[in-house]
């Protein structure tokens, strides 16, 4: 395989986690430039010295006009997403962009039309897609093991909530964290959503939208109607204090596949007392790691052969759509809302 020279942009948690698969898990792979703007304040600098990348700034532009770099990585906080992603697709770069691209659909779309103009690869980071158990369950759908699906439910629960702080940037509950799950249930179900209703309280935490200053939620629940006719669900909570809950399920018209968490160890203990077994890993980090690999693989094989990105600026539009449908369907005490084009 060819060897392609990658410049990150970000080097907080996501940065580094693909910074590290990158050096560590990844043939035909090579991290020549990182930039982030607190580059001397969060330690990154020294961070990145230590893996041999000397070759940092705190401007990314200087990833962006780097020659040699053939793929920008955009691991930024979300608000730049679409901003360095664009400079990136003008400037002639492949593109690997963490989800979501924006908030703002218009700039979604333009972006879109621009990788279409400068025939670059584009993709963007929905992770889950490349999850052993996630696939499993979507390659039995595609090969009609189950039938017609009639049916999609996906559970998606974190550890622990994020601070209001974030909560308070992140756009809510809808575009920082069921976002993976509305493209889960497009991946699933091999169509799109056209109607949403969502409803949702605070629930783990009952002070959040006072202290994040908007009208977000931590508990929430969302159906869809699907374009194929089927019907989807999520429901998401901030907090599972068991770990990272993780799971989907497609009912059809021939049966089911579905799956479960992902343990350390599936080993059960059972004696008079009782059953005890492992809880799901604690974080995405944990449980995803795989995945995170398998998507940057796709990703240079796709630029390497010359094929389509298998999660393209497409699929990072259309879940923005849908949870820009939910947010204002749970606002308004969860009437049912058609997903915009």
């Amino acid at each position: 395989m060819a060897n392609l020279k990658f410049g990150v942009v970000g080097c907080g948690r996501i940065g580094k986690l693909h910074i590290n698969n990158l050096l560590n898990n990844i043939d035909g792979a090579e991290v020549v430039a990182a930039a982030d703007p607190m580059l001397d304040k969060s330690g990154a600098r020294e961070w990145l010295a230590e893996r041999g990348i000397t070759n940092a700034s705190t401007n990314y532009m200087d990833v962006v006009n780097n020659p040699d770099v053939d793929v920008v990585m955009v691991c930024s906080s979300t608000d730049t997403h679409c901003e360095v992603s664009m400079e990136a697709v003008k400037a002639g770069k492949n593109v690997f962009c963490e989800k979501p691209i924006d908030y703002d659909i218009d700039k979604i779309k333009a972006l879109l039309a621009l990788v279409e103009e400068k025939g670059v690869k584009f993709q963007v980071g929905f992770n889950r897609r490349f999850d052993h158990n996630h696939k499993a369950v979507a390659d039995a759908v595609k090969a009609g093991k189950i039938g017609d699906p009639h049916y999609i439910n996906v559970s998606s629960r974190d550890p622990e909530p994020p601070p209001a702080s974030y909560v308070a940037v992140s756009g809510g509950i809808f575009y920082d964290m069921m976002i993976h799950d509305f493209d889960m249930v497009r991946y699933l179900s091999g169509s799109e959503a056209v109607e949403i209703s969502a409803v949702g309280s605070c629930l783990v935490n009952p002070n959040l939208q006072e202290e994040s200053g908007i009208p977000d939620v931590d508990t929430a629940v969302v159906t869809m109607k699907m374009a194929n006719g089927a019907i989807a669900t999520i429901n998401n909570s901030r907090q599972a204090v068991y770990g990272y809950d993780q799971r989907v399920e497609v009912f059809g018209s021939k049966g089911m596949a579905a799956d479960q968490n992902d343990l350390n160890s599936t080993a059960t203990i059972t004696t008079v007392d009782g059953a005890v077994s492992e809880k799901p890993k604690w974080f995405f980090l944990e449980r995803y790691n795989d995945a995170f690999i398998e998507q940057i693989k796709y990703f240079i094989d796709s630029i390497v052969n010359d094929k389509p990105t298998v999660v393209g600026a497409y699929d990072g539009l259309r879940p923005v759509l849908m949870a820009a449908a939910a947010t204002e369907s749970c606002r308004n005490g969860g009437v049912w809302v058609k997903v915009a084009e």
